[in-house]
């Protein structure tokens, strides 16, 4: 598995069936490099999707992943203004969550 640290969320199903985990995990790894879009776009655009689906450990996470993949302030701030457009304030207050540490 390329990632060390399994997400939180995932955790609970590593005993039960860890196959599953480590395919998932994979495929995750393999879908977020770099690739015709780079990584630090890839997640940007999941944080959208994290924010408009209301989970706020997600964006923040997802936020500092694309600061580890050399996304900008700017770059942050513009998505979270991109998930305000298209899911309203709900989705702002939830996107806010970028900016946390």
């Amino acid at each position: 598995m390329a990632q060390a640290t399994l997400p939180p969320w995932i955790q609970p199903l590593q005993q039960r069936d860890p196959e599953f985990v480590n395919g998932y995990m994979a495929q995750r790894e393999r879908i977020m490099k770099d690739g015709a879009i780079p990584a630090k776009y890839k997640h940007l655009m999941t944080m959208i999707v994290d924010a408009l689906q209301s989970h706020p450990e997600g964006v923040t996470n997802i936020a500092n992943r694309a600061r580890g993949a050399g996304a900008s302030e700017a770059e942050i701030q513009e998505a979270v203004e991109v998930a305000y457009l298209f899911g309203g304030t709900p989705a702002l207050v939830t996107a806010m969550n970028a900016f946390r540490s």
